[in-house]
């Protein structure tokens, strides 16, 4: 009987990885179209929206991580304001950083920044590479990180995948289950997504779009543009 559960549950999940896979075009175009026209016209102003230099994108990540973004913003502006550029950065002692950063928490992320600062120095130039592997190769700097960086500093069509994404994909395109046990499938999805030199605006919309509609607790399914689209909604009405 074991054995059996085990199989079904086998098969279950290579079901819904071919799901995934194969997205119906007409839903794809269907989500593409209303994210970027909601972002069109909900869309978040933040202060690294307004630049498209690769440290200033690499700062805003790393505060990002764990932090709501009203928390971020204030210390965005003080911490460039100390360090404008990677080479300043990298040029201060890692214990003054961190007393800048204060009080953000997660107090290895200014010691992680400055690591990465002085590696690109050494082994860039100074200059943030936009290459996803030279990228992770950046001791700090994991899968979602270097795809914030190159579709967000270098415009290119990179995938991302933080948590506020992986609730949108999932709720959307697969309705069941914990997300988190299907990250390899949303890595392929998010990247699947991406409308062919939007990767900028449909990123940003994206981590929008969890932030403000698609949220963890309460969220906004009746004012939703996904939502006849939705499968946790359609579960929900079944």
């Amino acid at each position: 009987m074991a054995a059996l559960k085990k199989s079904k549950s086998k098969r279950a999940s290579g079901n819904q990885a071919k799901g995934v896979q194969c997205i119906p075009k007409t839903k794809k175009g269907k989500f593409q179209n209303r994210l970027l026209k909601w972002y069109g016209e909900f869309g978040r102003d933040l202060p690294w929206r307004r630049t498209s230099d690769p440290y200033k994108i690499l700062v805003s990540e790393v505060m990002l991580q764990q932090t709501q973004v009203d928390r971020v913003i204030p210390k965005f502006h003080e911490f460039l304001g100390k360090y404008p550029t990677l080479q300043d950065l990298a040029e201060s002692s890692p214990d003054d950083v961190r007393k800048t950063w204060y009080p953000l928490g997660y107090n290895i992320r200014p010691y992680r920044l400055h690591g990465i600062a002085c590696e690109t120095i050494e082994r860039y130039g100074g200059a943030i590479p936009s290459k996803a592997e030279e990228l992770l190769s950046l001791k700090g700097i994991g899968r979602y990180t270097a795809g914030a960086i190159r579709s967000f500093a270098f415009n290119e069509d990179a995938p991302i995948l933080d948590t506020n994404v992986m609730r949108v994909l999932h709720r959307i395109f697969i309705g069941k289950g914990d997300p988190k046990k299907n990250k390899t499938d949303l890595w392929v999805l998010s990247e699947k997504l991406i409308p062919r030199g939007k990767g900028y605006d449909f990123n940003q919309a994206l981590m929008d779009f969890g932030a403000m509609v698609c949220t963890a607790r309460k969220p906004l399914c009746l004012v939703c543009p996904m939502k006849s689209i939705c499968l946790t909604v359609f579960s929900d009405e079944k």
